[in-house]
């Protein structure tokens, strides 16, 4: 873990789904549709940051058009489904998107995000992340899937680059 990242290069965040931005236990309803939980922190952070001008983008394996809407609701048009293999479709992101490894932050919890984490900026990892991620990121947050990492680490980065709270938009959705 990198005790002392620097946040000054980001422009771009790119989420994993499940075990990140939603627990990593997902409810199965009667009909055999998962049921991802989400974290209203979360989405404000995100859809703030999409307002603020950042590039928000998710790359997960999951397949749930509920993801593509849930997302869309905070301004994210950049989602990227049933992707098993991450890192060339992370790649022809940033290049569709005019960004570098070096301005991405990567957030992921396993083994499908391994190769992204190492090739971002900046990796991001939940507190239950599984052991080979937690031993690359360069964050670690305190809390754990679907309980506020993307809003630590967004509210960290726009923090640091004078944009947290800097506008009238931070007041609003």
């Amino acid at each position: 873990m990198n005790s002392n990242p620097d946040f000054s290069k980001i422009k771009a965040f790119v989420f994993d789904v499940d075990g990140v931005l939603s627990p990593s236990t997902v409810p199965v309803d009667d009909s055999g549709e998962l049921c991802r939980m989400g974290n209203v922190k979360d989405g404000y952070a995100m859809q703030l940051a999409v307002r603020m001008g950042y590039k928000v983008a998710i790359i997960s394996g999951a397949i749930s058009e509920s993801i593509r809407h849930r997302f869309a609701l905070f301004g994210i048009s950049d989602v990227h489904l049933g992707v098993s293999v991450k890192l060339p479709k992370l790649m022809q992101w940033l290049e569709e998107s005019n960004l570098t490894t070096d301005e991405v932050a990567f957030f992921g919890d396993d083994i499908p995000d391994y190769e992204c984490m190492k090739a971002a900026g900046l990796s991001v990892a939940p507190a239950d992340a599984a052991n080979d991620i937690l031993q690359i990121a360069d964050i670690v947050t305190p809390c754990n899937g679907g309980n506020g990492v993307a809003r630590y680490v967004i509210e960290m980065v726009m923090r640091s680059q004078g944009k947290w709270m800097s506008t009238e938009d931070a007041f609003k959705w």
